[in-house]
């Protein structure tokens, strides 16, 4: 078969992801926080862009702010007329004495007074060195930041605290509890092996081979870590961690100390008749017992570990006025772009001669360009938000109203239907972007739910089916918890036609325990 080069004309359909729609597509993804870095990356990159320092005042405020404009500058002008008069009126009078009055009322002029040649209080002040002053009486308060240039003064991240881990707090109190030199060295190790929770991940045996120390000297080592704060800390499994902080509050109950000794996983199963047989105890001081044990701490280091708390920033916020809600987009902290006056011109002027100049034009074009792009970005990401923060009000509007009982299904198609978008842009718009409501702050994904059906009537929203199973929980017998299956049937009766393992599934998610181990004794 011979092998020929043949051309022919053939039409095809294809997304074209050009640079800009790229950046157009990531915009909506970003919220607040993540906007205002790219516009301020953007405005350090493009020489192009600047940021719009002018406020712009609306008509009322305009209005508002006129009148009483023009009667100061009235008022200005009177009184300028005035002291001219008063001038004109006493030309005898200095104008350049400093008239000084004392408590007392009487005015003294210059330094003629009374008292003779004693100079005033405002030329004592004005004679103080305040620099020598500040230096010699040092301010310790929140009034001493103001002081002294801007570049003697401390940044802000060098007065900023933290935490201190468990590690750190650990090696504080060896520095204090005359720790010797080849204990402090087995402690390093000890310590480096803790985890989040406080607990030792290793043996004793491992720890030595680690340090290239005796067996002894760790658990010798190990048994002063354990005396430190917090109770319970390098304990190796939770019934030590107990024991060691029941030594340490002086807990003297025999009952707790064999509870915590021997019967460990029945306490966890709730296992309360099998505990009063086997300690010959009454169910009262069995559920005794059990209370103080439960006061105690089983992850010593909780309060050094985990992460700091990250706070939201919303990016919508709903008000109501009236019987209207209004949405407002927080641009706090967003520059308003503009294109620099200086690089309008240079493309203003005529044909480039020279190469530096076409090269340079060229450079401008492409960075106009850009920036008139990332605006006009910008502007249709906040009209997309808007538009889909609309539409959510109006179709969960009993939601605003009466709280999460009253949440209906919604699914991103029905928004996107709404506001005539494709489905896969109210998903971005949505993700990960928070909005201040009058019931709370919520994420946008959370108004939209999956539906739970009904023996009659329409389908409800499965937050809303949470939110059932959560009061339905926190108001019942805690003697006598409800079982997942008598929780179902409290939900038929309620007109919500739900299974027992989606109400186990519910419950898991919103982490509540089993009925059994809910429940409560004495």
């Amino acid at each position: 078969m011979a092998i020929e080069l043949k051309q022919e004309l053939r039409l095809t359909q294809q997304l074209v992801m050009t640079p800009q729609l790229q950046q157009a597509i990531k915009l909506l993804q970003l919220n607040q926080l993540e906007l205002v870095n790219l516009v301020e990356q953007e405005l350090q990159e493009n020489p192009v862009l600047e940021e719009d320092e002018r406020e712009e005042e609306t008509s009322a405020e305009l209005a508002d702010a006129t009148p009483g404009e023009e009667g100061t500058e009235l008022r200005s002008e009177e009184a300028e007329s005035g002291s001219q008069e008063n001038v004109s009126e006493n030309p005898a009078e200095p104008q350049d004495l400093a008239m000084d009055k004392d408590p007392s009322g009487e005015e003294s002029a210059g330094g003629e007074a009374e008292s003779g040649d004693e100079p005033s209080d405002l030329d004592k002040i004005a004679d103080i060195e305040w620099e020598n002053y500040m230096d010699s009486y040092p301010q310790t308060g929140l009034e001493s930041r103001g002081g002294g240039e801007d570049e003697d003064r401390r940044s802000l991240e060098a007065t900023l605290t933290r935490r201190p881990t468990l590690a750190e707090h650990l090696e504080w109190q060896m520095q204090l509890s005359g720790f010797g030199d080849e204990e402090l060295h087995i402690a390093e190790w000890i310590i480096g092996n803790l985890d989040e929770r406080g607990y030792l991940r290793c043996t004793v045996e491992e720890i030595a081979v680690q340090a290239a120390v005796d067996t002894p000297a760790v658990e010798v080592t190990l048994e002063k870590i354990q005396r430190l704060d917090p109770a319970g800390v390098a304990a190796r499994d939770l019934r030590e961690c107990l024991m060691l902080q029941i030594r340490a509050l002086g807990i003297e109950d025999p009952l707790v100390v064999r509870i915590v000794d021997e019967h460990l996983d029945r306490l966890q199963k709730r296992d309360f008749r099998s505990l009063t047989r086997l300690l010959d105890a009454s169910i009262g001081d069995v559920a005794a017992a059990a209370h103080v044990i439960g006061s105690l701490e089983p992850r010593p280091g909780r309060a050094f570990g985990g992460e700091d708390p990250i706070y939201i920033t919303p990016d919508i916020y709903v008000y109501k006025v009236g019987d209207e809600f209004h949405v407002l987009l927080n641009e706090d902290g967003l520059p308003k772009l503009r294109i620099n006056n200086v690089y309008k011109d240079v493309l203003a002027r005529g044909r480039a001669t020279s190469a530096t100049a076409k090269d340079t034009k060229s450079y401008v074009q492409d960075k106009v360009r850009s920036a008139v792009w990332l605006i006009k970005s910008i502007h249709q990401r906040q009209r997309t938000i808007y538009k889909v923060m609309q539409s959510i009000i109006k179709q969960q509007r009993e939601f605003f109203d009466k709280g999460v009982t009253c949440l209906k299904p919604l699914n991103l198609r029905d928004v996107a239907d709404d506001i005539e978008m494709h489905e896969s842009t109210v998903s971005r718009v949505t993700t990960n972007k928070y909005a201040h409501t009058p019931q709370g702050i919520f994420e946008l994904k959370y108004f939209f739910n999956s539906s739970i059906g009904c023996f009659e009537g329409d389908a409800v929203a499965s937050e809303s089916v949470k939110e059932k199973i959560r009061k339905i929980i926190a108001n019942e017998d805690p003697v006598r918890p409800m079982s997942d299956q008598r929780i179902a049937e409290m939900l038929k009766t309620a007109n919500i036609d739900i299974a027992r393992r989606t109400v186990t599934k519910y419950r898991e998610a919103m982490n509540i325990l089993s009925s059994t181990k809910r429940r409560q004794v004495g």
